[in-house]
C-alpha cells in the first residue's frame, strides 16, 4: 500500500527542490504562506527574520522549485503578492544517493526548527490556554511492531482523519475554532539484533 496524499500537500522529489527548502529563511516563508494566506515580501520579513530584499530573494528561489507563487494582485499593484501552492508539503526518502542525502538535509532542518516548539509551547502558550483548549492539548508515545504496509495503512488512516479539516475553506470553520498544529514523527528502529548475529 503506498501512502495517499488526502490532504493535498506537495510532493517535492527532486533532490535540488529538498536543498532548496533546507533553509532556516525558507522553511520560515513557506510555513507562513502556508498558515496565514498570501503576503509580500516585505510583509513577510518580521517574521522570517530577514530583510525584505532577502526575504524577496529567498521567495523567487522558492517559486523556481514550484512551492510558492504569484498570488491574486492587490489593491496595490506595485507590491508583489506571494503564496504558497498548497497547505502543506512532503517528501521521501528520494531515490539515488543523492536524493537520499537531500532528504537527510531537509529531514535535519525540519527537526533542529521543531526541536524546541513544544518546549516554547509549555512555557508560552499553555499558560495562556482556557481550560478547554489545555485539556483539548495532548502527547503521545506510542511504541508498536507493523510491517511497513501497516505502517502506510496507519499514516493512510491518519492523513483520512486529519483531511475535512485541513482541507476546510475558511468560511466552514466554526466561531471557536483556533490554529492547531499536530507534529507526527514516524520513526521506525533499526532492525533487532539477536544473539550470534554478526557485529
Amino acid at each position: 500500500m503506498e501512502h495517499g496524499n488526502r490532504l493535498g500537500d506537495i510532493e517535492i522529489t527532486d533532490p535540488k527542490a529538498m536543498r532548496a527548502l533546507a533553509h532556516p529563511v525558507r522553511l520560515a516563508i513557506l510555513e507562513r504562506l502556508q498558515r496565514h494566506g498570501p503576503a509580500t515580501a516585505t510583509q513577510l520579513s518580521p517574521d522570517v527574520g530577514a530583510t525584505p530584499s532577502v526575504t524577496s530573494w529567498h521567495l523567487r528561489h522558492l517559486a523556481g522549485f514550484g512551492l510558492v507563487r504569484d498570488a491574486e494582485a492587490a489593491a496595490d499593484r506595485r507590491e508583489r503578492r506571494w503564496e504558497a501552492v498548497a497547505k502543506g508539503f512532503r517528501f521521501g526518502a528520494g531515490e539515488g544517493e543523492a536524493g537520499r542525502s537531500a532528504s537527510r538535509v531537509l529531514t535535519r532542518e525540519m527537526f533542529a526548527r521543531s526541536a524546541d516548539l513544544p518546549y516554547r509551547w509549555m512555557a508560552e502558550t499553555e499558560p495562556e490556554l482556557d481550560e478547554v483548549w489545555r485539556g483539548a492539548a495532548g502527547l503521545a508515545d506510542t511504541w508498536m511492531v507493523v510491517s511497513p504496509e501497516e505502517l502506510a495503512a496507519i499514516e493512510d488512516g491518519i492523513q483520512s482523519i486529519l483531511e475535512p479539516y485541513v482541507t476546510r475553506d475558511r468560511a466552514e470553520r466554526p466561531s471557536d475554532s483556533r490554529g492547531v498544529r499536530v507534529l507526527r514523527y514516524v520513526l521506525p528502529e533499526a532492525p533487532e539484533r539477536r544473539a550470534g548475529d554478526p557485529e
